[in-house]
């Protein structure tokens, strides 16, 4: 399994683990908590400008906005704008993209809700899923009625779906009526989920549409075929023309043993339309429970939708930021020389295995441009290093300070 450059704990927590090391000089340990601080409003202000941007883009695709809305922004939105930035944010929150033969999978498997969608992928210009954080957990699933088998599955900590519609010509060229619809052509719907199953990728699409798989076709269509033929041609037709015949030509014949054959013929085909009723009852069970599932994330596992989505894509994006930076800064800080980018970021990794058993690829690349960006970091002969912590608390402030300058 690929390992994934997303930091799986809480800034703060981090924060208490890089503190701990300073714990004998009082002061550095402050002075490194002030740096934690102002860095993380500095990052903060980044997210401030990113989501301003995306609002303003995203506005004449927002399905949330009214037409009458939505036109005021022609000519200030714009799409390729929106898109990149967008990417850009889910880059800095370490989404990885799901790859179309994972969603395929998801389609084939269904570690929970064991039902089969069908999706109309024709309705989407474009269509992408991001997610982070695959973990493996274990839950209880019902099978054979009663029995209850405890199963192993992984899922996504956090899920972020993409889906651009295609224009109203499409919907009107396949005769559907545009009020019926749910969303709007052309819009962009954006949702971001939480602990979503590996397998059950396909749930979030709001177009699935639950499906007969092969198992419940075959369950149903071949005794109904096979039975019903059987009986209707071995015990009702006979008896039905036998007593036809009778009737017709006046001759007597045994109403009874005629009449008896009808009878079980047709309890026969009453007890095999029960069984058919029951499987197709376990199908409308299995729509109810999808139906629930569905409910079940709209109103606990649903994080955001559309323009909502972005808070909490940019809350993911600049905690991400501030974790690589700190942690990097406090191992360059920590080291007694200059360190290149691979030895930094074999210490990390290192630190994360032993000391939190976690195995992550920690993206140092990202984390060392932003120290030399911010003025932190200094790169010789391949080699880095960080300033101490005292002058780094007076350039990040000239920093800061820089950015609400104002001159008249």
């Amino acid at each position: 399994m690929k390992r994934e450059q997303y930091i799986p704990f809480d800034k703060e927590f981090l924060l208490e683990q890089q503190s701990a090391a300073y714990a004998t000089d009082r002061k550095q340990a402050e002075d490194f908590k002030k740096l934690f601080d102002i860095l993380e409003h500095y990052f903060h202000n980044e997210a401030f400008n990113l989501i301003r941007n995306l609002k303003q883009h995203y506005a004449l695709f927002d399905p949330d906005l009214t037409p009458q809305e939505r036109k005021g922004y022609i000519g200030k939105s714009n799409f390729s704008d929106f898109k990149a930035t967008l990417l850009k944010v889910v880059e800095r929150g370490n989404y990885l993209s799901i790859d179309k033969e994972i969603i395929d999978e998801a389609f084939k498997q269904s570690d929970l809700i064991g039902l089969k969608l069908a999706i109309d992928f024709n309705d989407f210009k474009d269509y992408r899923v991001y997610a982070r954080g695959l973990h493996k957990t274990k839950e209880k699933s019902t099978k054979y009625f009663f029995f209850k088998k405890e199963i192993e599955f992984e899922y996504y900590d956090r899920v972020m779906i993409y889906l651009n519609y295609k224009d109203a010509d499409y919907f009107n060229e396949k005769k559907v009526r545009l009020s019926k619809l749910p969303f709007d052509p052309g819009c962009i719907v954006l949702k971001i989920f939480k602990r979503v199953p590996k397998n059950d990728l396909e749930t979030i699409f709001p177009n699935a549409v639950p499906k007969m798989s092969v198992t419940d076709k075959l369950l149903f269509w071949i005794p109904g075929i096979g039975g019903g033929v059987s009986l209707l041609s071995t015990k009702v037709i006979p008896a039905l023309i036998a007593m036809y015949a009778a009737y017709k030509s006046g001759e007597s014949m045994d109403m009874l043993n005629s009449k008896t054959s009808l009878n079980q013929g047709l309890i026969a085909l009453g007890i095999l339309g029960a069984y058919l009723f029951r499987q197709y009852s376990n199908f409308v069970n299995k729509k109810i429970k999808y139906s629930k599932m569905l409910s079940d994330s709209l109103y606990f596992k649903n994080l955001g939708n559309n323009s909502g989505a972005f808070y909490s894509l940019l809350n993911s994006s600049e905690e991400e930021e501030l974790k690589e930076t700190i942690l990097a800064y406090s191992f360059l800080n920590r080291s007694n020389k200059p360190l290149t980018a691979e030895e930094l970021d074999i210490q990390i990794e290192s630190w994360f295995k032993t000391k939190l058993n976690t195995d992550l690829d920690f993206d140092v690349e990202d984390a060392l441009y932003k120290l030399k960006n911010i003025g932190l970091g200094v790169e010789t002969n391949g080699k880095w290093e960080v300033i101490p912590l005292d002058k780094a608390l007076i350039r990040i402030d000239e920093i800061w300070d820089g950015i609400f300058e104002y001159n008249s």
